[in-house]
């Protein structure tokens, strides 16, 4: 069976806490593992978290501060010293080359592994596979920022109560899907579309367009709320977002499971966002991310 969850590595903004390490979320969609902002100390939290190197086929950089991306340097040098046996691709800002190379080869290691590099320079699709499509969408924060969603495809569903209506069973189902038609029966009369699972992740940015266009009708929205409502000025200031901003943009996008992250050590009280988040509006499914918690994505809509 297919394992879609999320593994979150760390939580904390800027700087680490006691409860709270650096950035760090892995992806688990099916057979591969999608790593967003490993932050400093990303390489032991995969080991309390029970994640591999081996689990890790793409690593998707949302920008080039420390607190998401510090890590870079740990991941890959373990990605080649346990040999990972399929190639690696990473995802970054194409404006931040600079940093992603100072990092990849931050010291000596032999690389034993194949890392392709595909930057990102504009909003669109960056991979597409059998099992979803990676896009990019520009935030906005201080230095360039990109938000990811992953989009699997819609699939035909046949309705058993209408091949049965039509006559058609055993391989006439086939031949139907097929050729599109049988019999003068198509195959839209005896099927439904059933939308394709969808996860967004969107970190340091204010409000913009960007991060309303990845998150919309997501069934999974992992997004910052760096700062409480009353420190919206604050929020601002630096590119970031308050939890009551981060639930309007799930509300309004049709998120149904939404994870708040990234939060400022200055805050002692997690319950607060949480109060906010749903002060907000946002009536959906709501997790506080905490280090080394599994959030399953939401199933299938039926």
């Amino acid at each position: 069976m297919s394992v879609r969850e999320l593994v979150v590595l760390g939580t904390a903004s800027q700087v680490p806490t006691r409860h709270r390490n650096h950035n760090g979320y892995l992806l688990r969609w099916d057979g591969e593992g999608i790593l967003f902002d490993p932050g400093e100390g990303t390489q032991r939290q995969m080991l309390r978290a029970g994640v591999a190197a081996h689990d890790i086929d793409r690593i998707c950089v949302t920008h080039f501060h420390g607190d998401h991306a510090l890590g870079l340097a740990g991941v890959i040098q373990r990605i080649n010293l346990d040999q990972v046996p399929h190639p690696v691709t990473a995802h970054f800002p194409a404006s931040g080359q600079r940093f992603f190379d100072r990092l990849r080869y931050a010291t000596a290691y032999r690389e034993s592994v194949e890392l392709t590099e595909a930057p990102v320079a504009a909003d669109g699709v960056l991979a597409t596979t059998a099992s979803y499509t990676l896009d990019s969408r520009k935030l906005s924060h201080p230095v360039e920022s990109f938000g990811y969603r992953l989009t699997e495809p819609d699939r035909v569903r046949m309705l058993p109560a209408k091949l049965a209506e039509h006559g058609i069973a055993g391989p006439d189902v086939g031949r139907l899907q097929r050729d599109g038609a049988l019999g003068g029966v198509t195959l839209e009369e005896v099927s439904e579309t059933r939308r394709g699972q969808r996860f967004a992740f969107v970190m340091d940015t204010r409000l913009c367009d960007g991060a309303f266009a990845l998150a919309e009708g997501c069934d999974m929205l992992v997004i910052e709320s760096t700062f409480l409502d009353e420190d919206g000025r604050l929020a601002a200031d630096h590119g970031h977002l308050t939890a009551g901003q981060a639930a309007r943009v799930a509300k309004e996008s049709g998120v149904r499971h939404l994870v708040l992250t990234h939060f400022s050590q200055r805050y002692s009280d997690p319950e607060a966002f949480e109060h906010q988040a749903r002060a907000a509006g946002f009536e959906g499914e709501l997790t506080m991310a905490q280090d080394l918690i599994r959030v399953p994505v939401p199933t299938r809509h039926t």
